[in-house]
């Protein structure tokens, strides 16, 4: 089976009134080589905010960035390796000097499918370097400059998942991650003073190549065919039985910058077509 992930159009991008979402003002997105990280890049941008763009992948996010402009938006890319400090910290200084850092969307993150007995221990630390260190390096080094902007204000948003809340078989880094994302965008609210949000996004499964590598890995780690693996274990617990495009996770971080989610301060936007509320009941 394929999983492709569907093309943006302009009409499906979430466009918010606020004062905040102008070109002086900055938004850093990771992960924008592809899927909700390419996403949030160009629902950011098509918002008039500057997009500040890293990822390893540099052919693919300078691809996003065309794909920014075509919404009406504007984006640099930086190749940043996520988990090279000196990258991280080159990244936001440069993003410093096109506008106010306001917003940061902590979204790069990698899959792993094995089960704790035989979960290679390298590869569980790089998946909590780049998905766990990663994120609170960048809140460390952005939310000073967001202090500095004229009204002090800003908002972290982390990707979280439904593996945020609930734990599925095989993937106790992935899980172990997601529930500190969680946890970082709380903590960057008790200690932001009501200026400072920190809030996480959580859903199901999304149309992105990161999910097609996770139904072939959990086909053969399960011993059954990848569309069962869809059908019965990715959306066998949601009440929707389609996943989610990209877009529709990215104007989940939009509105979570914006003025209209004022009393978003550390809570969890949970869209995973009632999976988690219904779990127990199955």
């Amino acid at each position: 089976m394929e999983i492709l992930e569907p093309e943006i159009k302009q009409e499906e991008i979430l466009i918010l009134n606020d004062n905040n979402f102008k070109p002086a003002n900055v938004c850093i997105v990771t992960g924008v080589g592809s899927g909700i990280g390419r996403a949030t890049a160009i629902a950011a941008g098509a918002n008039q905010l500057t997009v500040v763009g890293l990822d390893v992948m540099e052919e693919n996010g300078e691809e996003t960035c065309q794909l920014v402009k075509e919404m009406g938006g504007n984006m640099q890319f930086i190749r940043a390796d996520l988990t090279r400090d000196s990258d991280m910290e080159a990244a936001v200084t440069k993003a410093a000097t096109l506008g106010n850092i306001k917003y940061l969307a902590n979204i790069a993150g990698i899959q792993h499918i094995d089960s704790i007995e035989n979960f290679p221990m390298e590869r569980y630390d790089y998946m909590q370097r780049l998905m766990v260190r990663a994120p609170m390096f960048m809140a460390q080094k952005t939310i000073p400059h967001m202090k500095k902007t004229s009204d002090g204000t800003g908002a972290v948003g982390n990707m979280a998942s439904i593996h945020a809340h609930i734990c599925t078989l095989n993937k106790a880094s992935y899980n172990i991650a997601k529930f500190g994302l969680r946890a970082l965008a709380q903590s960057i609210s008790a200690e932001g003073k009501g200026k400072i949000r920190g809030f996480s996004v959580s859903t199901g499964f999304v149309k992105t190549g990161l999910a097609l590598k996770q139904v072939a890995a959990q086909a053969q780690q399960l011993g059954i065919t990848e569309q069962e693996v869809v059908t019965d274990i990715m959306m066998g617990f949601s009440r929707k039985k389609e996943m989610m495009s990209p877009i529709d996770v990215g104007n989940l971080f939009v509105f979570g910058f914006s003025r209209f989610s004022n009393y978003l301060i550390g809570g969890d936007l949970l869209f995973d077509g009632g999976t988690v509320p219904t779990y127990a009941n199955d």
